[in-house]
């Protein structure tokens, strides 16, 4: 039998590789491992503030050190320039970046260019640079994103990413960088915009190139992605690496809306795709008017995904397929919208509207979603 030595070892030799490549394609495998696996944590420091404790277990143990736990290797911080007293400032920014890096987690800063929360009806300049002709708002713009990512690096905790404003669809720094009317010249007043707060950031990075993320807040929506994209790169906004989206099903459509709409915009601009909010809902009991999602009518995929800790569980696990299956690998990954946000409002005298999307239940268990960061 000694003559069927060598066939038999090159025969064993090729199973073996199969075998690999069996186990890197599949679900789980080291080539389907998506590079971003976070969260956005900025209410952290209020709601500890507040007297919230989270449980991972028996064990209780900031939230940080919780996502980290369970895979998690990204943090997004969101910044406003002069907010109210206890919120987002430059302070506990970089005070979260340092228990971040503490814990073994990459950042992605989120500047929103104003004093308090910008989205696509809201882009208000901060109070300090109002009245600031273009020319003027450019200069700000890039000093003070300069600025900021120097002083995260000079404590130590260098960014990873930087995400140029928050939700822009609609532009920012209004009126100077609106698009709302879609000419060519608010295109390019926005671009002037965009870029100069590109330079500023890497002007203020350390070292090597800074990864640049654009947001916009349609992550079901073809039509209205693609515009901004086609339109901002026509402006001349060439030098950002990630396309950036809000989904949340309940206002951006069902999973094969965002499936659908990856596709088109991987194939079409050939940039890594990051899902940089997104929550879903655990229960519906306790719901109150002012909730974000108060009704399973406002879920698109409800009856395969109920509002229950399995469905929210089932939610991350599809939405982490969908990532994968993106064509050519531009599934960057996902960051869930604050999963420890429980009980702080989001304005002064308002009541907190998303405690039923958070992974944590009221008394601030970890609920089966926490596994969504996992590799």
């Amino acid at each position: 039998m000694t003559h069927l030595a060598g066939p038999t070892l090159a025969g064993a030799l090729v199973a073996a590789l199969l075998l690999i490549i069996a186990v890197q394609r599949r679900p789980g495998g080291a080539s389907d491992v998506l590079a971003v696996r976070g969260a956005d944590i900025s209410f952290t420091l209020q709601e500890e503030a507040a007297g919230t404790t989270l449980s991972d277990g028996l064990r209780h143990l900031p939230l940080e050190h919780i996502l980290a736990a369970h895979g998690g290797n990204y943090v997004r911080l969101r910044v406003w320039v002069n907010p109210p007293a206890g919120y987002s400032d430059e302070q506990a920014v970089l005070t979260l970046a340092r228990r971040a890096k503490n814990a073994g987690l990459k950042i992605l800063l989120a500047p929103q260019y104003s004093d308090f929360w910008a989205d696509p009806h809201a882009q208000e300049p901060p109070e300090a640079w109002r009245g600031e002709d273009l020319a003027t708002m450019k200069k700000t713009i890039r000093e003070y994103t300069r600025d900021l990512v120097a002083k995260l690096a000079a404590q130590g905790t260098p960014i990873n990413m930087i995400q140029i404003g928050n939700e822009i669809t609609n532009g920012i720094l209004w009126p100077v960088g609106s698009v709302r009317d879609g000419t060519t010249k608010e295109w390019s007043n926005l671009a002037a915009l965009v870029n100069s707060a590109i330079d500023g950031a890497r002007e203020g990075a350390p070292r090597g190139h800074l990864p640049v993320v654009l947001h916009i807040d349609s992550g079901g929506d073809i039509g209205r992605s693609r515009y901004f994209f086609d339109s901002l790169l026509h402006a001349g906004v060439t030098s950002f690496d990630v396309i950036g989206l809000s989904y949340y099903p309940f206002w951006n459509g069902s999973l094969s809306d965002l499936r659908a709409n990856l596709a088109v915009l991987a194939a079409r601009y050939h940039r890594k795709i990051l899902i940089t909010e997104t929550a879903y809902p655990w229960t519906m009991s306790g719901a109150k008017a002012g909730d974000w999602v108060t009704s399973a009518r406002q879920l698109p995929d409800a009856q395969s995904l109920p509002a229950t800790p399995a469905g929210q569980e089932q939610y991350f696990r599809q939405l982490r397929q969908i990532l994968r299956d993106v064509p050519d690998h531009r599934g960057l990954g996902f960051l869930d919208w604050e999963p420890g946000w429980l009980t702080v409002p989001p304005k002064p005298g308002e009541l907190p509207p998303a405690a039923n999307l958070a992974m944590f239940d009221q008394h601030g268990v970890a609920l089966p979603s926490i596994d969504a960061f996992a590799r």
